[in-house]
C-alpha cells in the first residue's frame, strides 16, 4: 500500500476504528482534520523525526498548545498492532519520566499518535546527532537523564500493573523537555507481563547494540533486558560513544568492549565525553560505570532490577552502595572470554583504590576488588 502523501489526504472524516475506549483515561481522540490544521497538512518544515514507523510532526492545535504527531508510514498488521499497543499501553501509564499521550486518530488508513511535544529534542540528538557541539548536556544534566530514564522504566518494571518491558530502550527513545527532564518513549515494540510470569519467548525486537544476549538469540524477553540496555544506555551517556562501532576491517566492537580496558587499568578519565573538559564529578562517574557493568552482565541472572539502579544512582557511593560488590566479576568474566580465545592466562584484576588513575600509574599487581564493602 502506497503512502499518500499529505497534499492528497481528503480533510473530511474516514470512519474511525472501534477502539478500547476507557473513559478513564485520559485520551483525546482528535479528528483528521485537527491534526491536518496543527501540522499544516503535515508538511515536510514540521518534520522533527523519522524512523521505520514513519515521520513525527511538530504542531499547534487551535489552543495553542504544542504537540508531536507520530504518522505510520503505511497500514499492515505489523503496524496496526504497534498503533494499538502504543496507545493502550500509554494509556495505562502516567509517570513524569514517560511521554505522555496526548491522544490518537485511527481512521480509513490513517493512524496518528499525539504526544506531548519535547522541545529538547531526543538524547541521541545530543549525544551523537545536530546538537553535539553545542555539548547542553553538562555532567549535572546527563546523571540527571541517567536517573529520570532509569525511574521511567523502574516504574514499568515494578508498579505498573501488569509490569511492561519497553523491549526498545535507546538514545533516540529518550526525549528530553524543557528542563532537559528525560521521557521514555517509544512503547510500540512494548509487552505486557501478565502476574506471576518471569520471562516469555517472543520474537526479537529493538536495536543492534542495545540487545541482551539471551534476547538477541532465543528471543528470550524479561526485566532483565530492559536492564541491559539501560546499561549500554548510561554508557553511552557517560561517553557519547555509540553502542556499536565500525574499526578498520569492518569488524564491530560495542561499547562495553570499548571500555572493559579501561576499566581494568583503573583509567575511567577516558570514559568520560572529551566535549566536558575533564568537568565531571570523578566519584559519580566511577559509580555509572560500575552500575553501567553490572547491568550488562552477561547472565540475566546477576542484574540488579531497576530499582536497585535507583537507588544506587540517587544513593551516590553511600550506605546504599554497600550493596553492590564485585562489580569487577563482569569485567573478569569479558576478558576471560576474550583472552581464553588467545590461551592467555596472565589477567590481572585491579584494586578500587587504582580507579581514576593513568594506565602507567596503576599498580602492576592488583588484588580482586570488593568494591565498596
Amino acid at each position: 500500500m502506497i503512502w499518500r502523501c499529505a497534499c492528497c489526504i481528503s480533510t473530511e472524516e474516514q470512519p474511525e476504528i472501534s477502539f478500547h475506549k476507557n473513559w478513564d483515561y485520559p485520551w483525546e481522540i482528535y479528528s483528521l482534520k485537527e491534526l491536518l490544521h496543527a501540522t499544516n497538512n503535515f508538511h515536510q518544515d514540521n518534520k522533527i523525526g523519522e524512523g521505520g514507523f514513519g515521520s513525527v510532526y511538530w504542531g499547534r492545535t487551535s489552543k495553542g498548545v504544542e504537540i508531536a504527531v507520530k504518522r505510520l508510514k503505511a497500514m499492515s498488521a505489523k503496524a496496526e498492532m504497534e498503533f494499538a499497543v502504543e496507545v493502550e499501553i500509554l494509556g495505562r501509564v502516567r509517570h513524569k519520566n514517560l511521554l505522555g499521550l496526548r491522544g490518537f486518530y485511527a481512521g480509513g488508513e490513517e493512524r496518528l499518535i499525539v504526544y506531548d511535544y519535547m522541545p529538547n529534542h531526543s538524547l541521541i540528538a545530543h549525544l551523537h546527532g545536530q546538537l553535539a557541539d553545542d555539548c547542553l548536556l553538562d555532567w549535572p544534566r546527563r546523571m540527571s537523564v541517567a536517573i529520570g530514564s532509569a525511574e521511567g522504566l523502574a516504574y514499568l518494571h515494578h508498579e505498573a500493573n501488569p509490569h511492561i518491558i519497553h523491549r526498545d530502550i535507546k538514545a533516540s527513545n529518550v526525549l528530553l523537555d524543557t528542563e532537559f527532564e528525560a521521557k521514555v518513549a517509544d512503547f510500540g515494540f512494548a509487552k505486557l507481563i501478565p502476574e506471576g510470569v518471569s520471562h516469555m519467548t517472543t520474537r526479537v525486537k529493538g536495536t543492534l547494540g542495545y540487545l541482551a544476549p539471551e534476547y538477541a538469540m532465543w528471543g528470550k524477553v524479561s526485566e532483565s533486558c530492559d536492564v541491559y540496555s539501560f546499561g549500554i544506555l548510561l554508557l553511552e551517556i557517560i561517553s557519547a560513544k555509540k553502542p556499536l562501532e565500525k574499526l578498520p576491517g569492518g569488524v564491530k566492537r560495542d561499547i562495553v568492549q570499548w571500555v572493559t580496558p579501561y576499566v581494568q587499568e583503573g583509567a575511567l578519565n577516558h570514559i568520560a565525553d572529551p566535549r566536558l573538559k575533564g568537568k565531571f564529578d570523578g566519584e559519580q562517574l566511577k559509580l555509572a560505570v560500575m552500575i553501567a557493568l553490572r547491568c550488562t552482565n552477561n547472565n540475566p541472572d546477576n542484574r540488579p532490577s531497576m530499582i536497585d539502579v535507583v537507588e544506587w544512582l540517587t544513593g551516590g557511593v553511600g550506605r546504599r552502595m554497600k550493596e553492590v560488590h564485585n562489580y569487577n566479576d563482569h569485567v573478569k568474566d569479558m576478558v576471560n572470554e576474550e583472552e581464553d580465545e588467545e590461551n592467555k592466562s596472565n589477567i590481572t584484576y585491579m584494586d578500587h583504590a587504582d580507579f581514576g588513575k593513568e594506565p602507567s600509574d596503576v599498580r602492576t599487581t592488583w588484588a580482586k576488588p570488593t568494591f565498596l564493602l
